[in-house]
């Protein structure tokens, strides 16, 4: 006699979770619980979050109260307000827990009838083959970039479905996320114009197909949230009302990168008067160089308050002179950043430069930082980009590939999340390439973004997607996805006959 024997209770509860829905509640909270983990997975295994260079002008920045010029004031003073002082961790984990509540609500919006299980397994995937848990474990504000797109597609596109208390939640992320670096405040800004440009289009177009209609004025109260934290965060440092100061020795220095200083110096001097004249023959050829470099003429002229005044003459002069030298170039810099992407850019053994500002405010934390896998020399990115790069060129084929699928078989929901997600790497590739230059953080921060939105797109309902045989008189012929392999066979065999 054969006894059978169920399932234990717990086992039922564990596949009652993997099997939820995301759109639910039962799906939602475990999804976002199970994430953080995933997305600390780097940060554990290193010991200690992530250090960066920019970390140490963001801790003295936020810890120490001292204005620097070239570091967003928002994120540090988010270093002080989470609690960095007390331990780094505090960050990481907000990132995290943040970057898991975007995440969830995207994928309850785009697939709601998703699993948990197979959300976890994307998830999985992504922290396995992108550089997305390199980011959140880090102390930097890079890990924002990818927030602040993601709330302007949830705002402008799925508000009124994720409830008051989510829309407000996205709202004030969002915003945050935009406010944290300047180059996300213009992504932000350059995603909200390519909207209203699309809007236009759709109306335009009224009579013809109906696409999704954006909601203009959330992302734009968002994108306005981002302008009062960065203006009332410099007023808090300085007393002063202003957006930026350091955006020209940026752009300056990719000009110099590119070779364009250099040629008006020498069609110019010494008739221009410019201080920078007396250097032309010994300047840096890099903009990292120009910009941080101890022997760079740079910190002789005045560093970033310096040499503002000058640096937007020179700008302004380049651009007047050689126009289309200067679109050419910008244009060849932005290609090269949407391509470049590999992940572990300058995360190496930095205590040699950070350790005394880490020893003078978070002297506590100074044991656990010296003990980490990054400061001890033990991460290498060999084998990490060997997966990470074939990846990211894949997810942008792919995100090709599915942006044309869903428009021709009329997937107009996929199709304008997936247009959004490539137009914000596009952006992100512009901003960064053309207005700073080329780094592959700058855009590895993002790319995971093309395999996230490619799945969620493909799972959105497979019953959704058609195809479509077209006759000889232009006419098409849809084929139900909800039907038998005969019924479908029949129908393309009639389709035939009718054509020949």
């Amino acid at each position: 006699m054969s006894v059978s024997v169920g399932h234990s209770p717990a086992t039922r509860i564990i596949r009652a979770c993997i099997g939820a829905r995301l759109g639910e509640n039962a799906g939602e909270c475990p999804a976002i619980v199970a994430l953080v983990p995933m997305l600390l997975a780097i940060a554990l295994w290193n010991r200690f979050p992530l250090i960066y260079y920019d970390t140490g002008a963001y801790v003295l920045e936020g810890l120490g109260g001292h204005f620097v010029v070239e570091r967003s004031p928002v994120y540090s003073l988010f270093l002080r307000l989470a609690g960095a002082g007390i331990s780094l961790w505090m960050i990481v984990v907000l990132q995290a827990v943040a970057t898991a509540f975007v995440m969830v609500q995207c994928a309850r919006s785009v697939a709601p009838r998703m699993a948990l299980g197979s959300f976890l397994a994307l998830c999985t995937g992504l922290v396995v083959a992108t550089g997305l848990p390199w980011y959140v474990g880090e102390v930097e504000p890079d890990c924002f970039a990818a927030i602040a797109v993601l709330a302007v597609y949830l705002l402008a596109f799925h508000a009124g479905t994720l409830g008051r208390a989510r829309m407000r939640t996205i709202l004030v992320l969002g915003g945050f996320a935009a406010a944290a670096h300047a180059s996300h405040l213009l992504l932000a800004a350059g995603l909200w114009l390519s909207l209203a440009v699309y809007l236009a289009i759709c109306a335009y177009a009224r009579g013809g197909v109906k696409w999704p209609v954006p909601n203009l004025a959330k992302p734009a109260i968002m994108i306005a949230i981002a302008v009062a934290l960065v203006v009332s965060s410099n007023f808090c440092f300085t007393r002063q009302i202003f957006v930026s100061r350091a955006a020209p020795q940026f752009l300056f220095a990719r000009l110099l990168q590119d070779r364009i200083v250099t040629r008006l110096l020498d069609e110019t001097c010494p008739k221009s008067g410019y201080r920078l004249c007396a250097y032309k023959d010994v300047l840096p050829p890099t903009a990292n160089a120009w910009l941080w470099a101890p022997y760079s003429p740079f910190f002789k002229l005045g560093g970033f308050e310096g040499t503002r005044a000058e640096s937007e003459k020179i700008i302004e002069d380049c651009f007047a002179r050689y126009p289309l030298l200067n679109a050419e170039m910008a244009l060849i810099d932005a290609a090269r950043q949407f391509v470049s992407f590999k992940t572990g850019d300058q995360v190496e053994p930095q205590q040699w430069a950070l350790r005394p500002t880490f020893t003078r405010l978070v002297p506590s934390q100074v044991p656990s930082y010296l003990s980490a896998r990054q400061q001890e020399g033990q991460i290498g990115f060999r084998l990490v980009n060997s997966v990470h790069v074939p990846i990211g060129y894949l997810s942008l084929l792919a995100l090709a590939i599915f942006l044309g699928i869903a428009i021709r078989s009329a997937r107009r929901e996929a199709a304008v999340f997936l247009a959004l997600v490539l137009t914000a790497l596009l952006g992100n590739a512009l901003i960064c390439g053309a207005l700073s230059n080329p780094h592959d953080r700058y855009q590895s921060r993002l790319i995971w973004m093309a395999c996230f939105a490619v799945v969620l797109a493909a799972a959105s309902g497979t019953e959704k997607w058609s195809f479509v045989r077209k006759d000889s008189t232009k006419r098409s012929t849809p084929i139900p996805s909800q039907i038998s392999e005969d019924e479908r066979l029949n129908l393309l065999a009639g389709a035939d006959r009718i054509r020949h």
